[in-house]
């Protein structure tokens, strides 16, 4: 759910506004309204030093996580100096380091193109130029190279590589020469001078890694100084961005806080002796979005805030699509063995990394879908339950055929749809009046109807009550009807009309759906190519079955995380596009960010 928030509009005398602006940070609960960008030449350059910070932060970390057995010499880098000086220096060896590569890729090409013609004298091409030749290079295969070739020209073969012949033709300079062969670009530099030019490069590059690992030491520093800048640019821009009222004597500003805590900062306004008038925010306030939801859900909110999260007043669908995303990610990883495998590593890491403690009880819920969800099918580690284990047939037989799970993630995808489609109308309703849900009843009806029509030709045996075909009549008229609430019943029947084109958008709703059955079925076929030729090495003597466990594990790793992936995304997808469609979420809300002080830094 959306936390409900207070609107405190501040008036504060000009010259007080730097001192409150620092108290409040350090009150840490209320979203000043400012400008998030740059607004003039000072926030300009606080925004972009604090971008070359986090950047540099970026490539540290990099650096620091390559470092194992590397020693760092302290004498490269002068620890004295300035933060921002020691930031210029750094990002110059980091833009060496992207030169270097370049020129070292280039050389080596060079090098490869020179060293198939031979090394060669670059003053002994000049000395023949000087007397009177030119040079022409040209290269064929060494099958369809013609001796007789000797006779017409001056000709000298520089290198045989490859299969392939690599020559010379002089002429008299100014002489035209008609050759059958196209001539071939000659490389400038001689082998052994690139050879030269590489060995001193290499000598820069290992200079400039070494000066770049020593800027490591720097990376605290550039932390302090990277949170310093944060808390100054948030500081100025709360400044500059409140109205100058009453001849610039007064400043005005408007910050929201959550309504739960409004004891708290109406006793530090008065404190600080800050006149403000306090009110509860509305929608077209918008106001910051702070999300509270339970244990469960909270842990699917960074899912949700990848895509945008809901303008205030707006539902939130976090609790809701937090239990489908689970199962959807059951479905598509798609083995038990897997499911397993995160549930256990995420516990373990929760031992050794308590600060990623949410991520990954996240990691260990995804692992209990997957482990649920491909029960459905028995897949372990790409095996079958039913094969290996003696289940009597009652037990076996409740396992899903390929088919089956066709059909169940198309008749799940349409529950996702339908449950969207009926939180949608109860809020509606609840928000805006009974008609407003109505439109989306309608739908549900529709999908339904059609749904056990479509099973009915599927299934001989299946019978459905006379009346049900009444089922269809009354959706339409829902949807006709409701679809919108504006207008006479004219206009609304008429909107209701071409509303009702949607159908299509379902139906390509439902397919994509179709996702689900695919990844997991994927998923399960590649465990089980990875059994299949790990225990084919078994037949190798001695050594047989170290090739085996070897196999299976790396094997299993690598479709753990390629599943993985797929299983990360796709529900995503369906989250963000079918289901958020199909709940009429436009959102658009912004992070609720307090201007609040960094401890400890």
């Amino acid at each position: 759910m959306i936390t409900k928030m207070d609107k405190y509009s501040l008036m504060i005398f000009h010259a007080d506004l730097p001192l409150f602006l620092e108290h409040l940070q350090e009150l840490g609960v209320v979203d000043i309204t400012r400008q998030g960008h740059a607004v003039d030449s000072r926030s300009r350059e606080l925004h972009d030093l604090i971008l070359r910070y986090r950047n540099i932060i970026k490539k540290i970390d990099t650096v620091v996580a390559s470092l194992e057995g590397k020693s760092i010499e302290s004498a490269l880098v002068d620890l004295s100096e300035s933060s921002d000086k020691l930031l210029m220096e750094c990002e110059d060896l980091f833009t060496n380091r992207s030169l270097y590569d370049s020129e070292l890729q280039q050389l080596l090409r060079d090098k490869a193109d020179a060293a198939l013609w031979g090394d060669f004298n670059s003053e002994d091409i000049f000395k023949l130029k000087e007397l009177g030749f030119d040079l022409h290079f040209y290269t064929t295969l060494e099958s369809k190279f013609d001796d007789g070739w000797h006779k017409d020209h001056i000709l000298y073969k520089l290198n045989t590589v490859n299969g392939k012949v690599y020559f010379v033709i002089l002429t008299p300079k100014g002489v035209d020469i008609k050759f059958k062969i196209p001539e071939s670009k000659f490389p400038a530099l001689a082998f052994h001078i690139l050879e030269q030019k590489e060995i001193d490069l290499k000598n820069r590059i290992e200079i400039n890694e070494k000066k770049i690992i020593s800027y490591t030491l720097c990376k605290e520093s550039f932390k302090q100084r990277y949170e310093s800048l944060n808390m100054e640019l948030d500081r100025y821009l709360a400044k500059v961005s409140s109205k100058k009222e009453v001849e610039d004597f007064i400043d005005t500003l408007q910050g929201f806080a959550p309504t739960e805590i409004r004891e708290n900062v109406c006793e530090f306004l008065n404190n600080e002796g800050v006149y403000y008038e306090l009110e509860a925010a509305k929608e077209e306030d918008n106001p910051p979005i702070k999300l509270k939801n339970n244990f469960f859900a909270r842990l699917f909110e960074p899912i949700g805030a990848l895509y945008m999260f809901p303008k205030y007043g707006e539902l939130d669908l976090t609790p809701y699509f937090a239990p489908f995303y689970m199962l959807f990610f059951g479905l598509c990883l798609g083995d038990m063995g897997y499911g397993l495998t995160l549930m256990i590593v995420g516990g373990i890491a929760k031992l050794k990394l308590p600060k990623m403690k949410s991520l990954l009880t996240l990691v260990q819920l995804l692992g209990l879908g997957a482990f649920l969800m491909a029960g459905l099918t028995g897949t372990v580690f790409g095996s079958k339950l039913a094969e290996w284990l003696p289940l009597p047939q009652s037990v076996s037989s409740l396992f899903f055929s390929d088919i089956k799970m066709f059909w169940f993630a198309i008749i799940f995808g349409l529950f996702h749809i339908i449950f969207a489609r009926l939180i949608t109308a109860i809020d509606s309703m609840i928000k805006k009046g009974w008609q407003a849900g109505m439109g989306n009843i309608g739908w549900v009806i529709i999908i339904i109807w059609a749904s056990l029509s479509y099973a009915r030709t599927m299934i001989p045996e299946m019978t459905l009550p006379s009346w049900f075909n009444y089922l269809a009549m009354a959706g339409g008229a829902l949807i006709l009807c409701f679809s919108s609430t504006e207008g006479n019943i004219i206009i609304r029947i008429l909107k209701g009309t071409i509303s009702l084109y949607d159908i299509t958008g379902i139906f390509g709703d439902m397919l994509s759906y179709i996702r689900l059955f695919g990844l997991g079925t994927s998923g399960g076929i590649l465990g089980m190519v990875i059994n299949s030729v790990a225990f084919s090495l078994t037949a190798i003597p001695y050594v047989g079955w170290f090739f085996t466990v070897l196999i299976l594990i790396a094997g299993h790793l690598g479709v753990l995380g390629l599943s993985c992936l797929g299983a990360f995304v796709h529900p995503m997808r369906l989250t963000f596009v079918e289901f958020y469609k199909n709940a009429g979420f436009t959102g658009g809300g912004k992070e609720f960010r307090p201007l609040k002080k960094i401890y400890g830094q």
